[in-house]
């Protein structure tokens, strides 16, 4: 699968297997907000100034922290728009690629 600017999503050996590294980012843009003000926002679509906010705060723990942190990486640098094209549709399964 191939998103618009590129990105080769799938593994070089083939098959259906997703690329470990790509898998994060896909999962990071589909991941939504569980708790706050912001909550059911997807984590791309959260202000940059609330991810600054958390990060003076402490980021939470686990996986979401990771994201957090990563997120943080992602907006500084002006990437949301390279994130956004991995946001899948309610409708959207790997079968429709």
């Amino acid at each position: 699968m191939t998103v618009e600017w590129g990105l080769e999503l799938m593994s070089p050996r083939g098959g259906n297997e997703v690329n470990p590294e790509h898998e994060a980012l896909l999962k990071l843009a589909n991941t939504k907000m569980p708790f706050g003000k912001y909550a059911g926002r997807h984590l791309v679509d959260l202000p940059e100034t609330y991810v600054l906010w958390f990060r003076q705060k402490g980021f939470p723990e686990g996986e979401l922290g990771v994201q957090f942190e990563t997120l943080l990486e992602i907006k500084v640098n002006g990437l949301e728009s390279l994130i956004r094209p991995l946001i899948k549709s309610p409708t959207y399964t790997w079968n429709d690629r």
